[in-house]
């Protein structure tokens, strides 16, 4: 092990859409730690949102910045994972597309991205502290020189890893003899690519911490949110337009990243408050502290799919009110039944179009 998961961390995934390897590692890392998933792509930034929305969990900050913008914050986070922009050969398989866009001009521009990402990027990482770097290409310039630049340039210790697993291939860097390892889709399950692991040798000191309050909703304004949720160890404050909570862990950490950082999602979205009630939001539905109070109604596969759609519902719940539907005990969204109908509150925006479904057997 390089690091002890069991213990607090604070890790940046830099360039996280859509949102696969942020939901690995929120689920390799214990609720004391903190994930940030930064995309510097605002339109991708919303689909990781989604994403993390849908993985429930309340430890996750998600921020939409270029990667200049962490030197704001100088040595923060314990790990931080770039799986860098790339020129695509790992793709090939899977993406015809890809092999059309693929270039040896390319691959020279995207290994100065790459270097330009890490550069601006590690000063946020401690000393001491971890980089998983990787990319979805095979080309040397990208991966091997890279790794080159990181020890010899950016004053990084290659960390060889303890991989068993057959069809693995390991590689050694030119100058410096730095260890990665490749990914073939011929060898393992998934598509190609390539990855390794640097230890930080250098300070680049620390951010200071200024004392600062982050926004409280009132007490009364607590005491309703609190009917919906699992209280303990959440703090809930205003974030925006939204009321959120947040570990009280992390709340200094929100409020420090949020003075330096584009914030786009913190915590768990709760909802907003209306006539001193709660109008839950999308994500309160989907996540691990709603509280087991809350109503839920069970659905058939059809209505399911129905209310993914956001169709009108053609199922009567036994109760009147906010409540969660569910299909196979797993949270869809929210209902409100009224007394002459039913209002679909699944979000437009992540709405199914396809009409046609087959039930999934497990």
């Amino acid at each position: 092990m390089l690091t002890d998961l069991s213990q607090p961390l604070r890790v940046l995934d830099l360039c996280a859409a859509p949102g696969g390897k942020s939901t690995h590692l929120q689920s390799l890392l214990s609720p004391q730690s903190l994930l940030v998933s930064n995309e510097v792509i605002r339109q991708r930034s919303v689909v990781l949102t989604d994403n993390i929305i849908k993985w429930g969990c309340s430890n996750v900050f998600v921020t939409n910045n270029d990667p200049r913008a962490f030197q704001k914050v100088p040595g923060f986070f314990d790990v931080m994972v770039v799986d860098a922009p790339c020129s695509g050969s790992g793709l090939f398989r899977k993406d015809s597309e890809a092999i059309g866009e693929w270039s040896l001009n390319n691959v020279a521009l995207c290994s100065q991205r790459q270097q330009r990402i890490l550069a601006d990027a590690l000063p946020a990482l401690k000393e001491g502290g971890l980089l998983v770097y990787s990319t979805c290409s095979y080309s040397s310039e990208e991966d091997e020189a890279i790794m080159d630049w990181l020890a010899e340039e950016m004053e990084m210790e290659n960390v060889p890893l303890s991989l068993v697993e057959e069809g693995i291939v390991v590689s050694t860097s030119e100058r410096t003899a730095s260890v990665g390892y490749r990914f073939y889709p011929d060898k393992l399950n998934g598509e190609g690519f390539f990855l390794s692991c640097f230890r930080k040798k250098s300070d680049s000191g620390t951010v200071r911490i200024k004392t600062a309050k982050a926004e409280m909703v009132s007490a009364r304004e607590k005491k309703i949110v609190e009917d919906w949720i699992v209280a303990e160890g959440q703090e809930v404050l205003r974030f925006r337009n939204s009321i959120i909570a947040l570990p009280s862990a992390f709340v200094q950490d929100f409020v420090l990243l949020s003075a330096h950082l584009n914030m786009l999602y913190a915590g768990v979205a709760l909802g907003e408050m209306f006539k001193e009630k709660l109008v839950p939001h999308h994500a309160l539905a989907q996540s691990l502290v709603l509280s087991g109070n809350v109503k839920t109604m069970e659905l058939t596969f059809a209505d399911a799919i129905k209310y993914l759609q956001r169709q009108d519902a053609n199922f009567q719940p036994q109760r009147i009110g906010w409540q969660v539907v569910r299909y196979r005990e797993k949270a869809l969204g929210w209902i409100n039944a009224l007394q002459n109908r039913v209002n679909n509150y699944y979000p437009k925006e992540i709405r199914i179009l396809k009409q046609n479904h087959t039930p999934f057997e497990k």
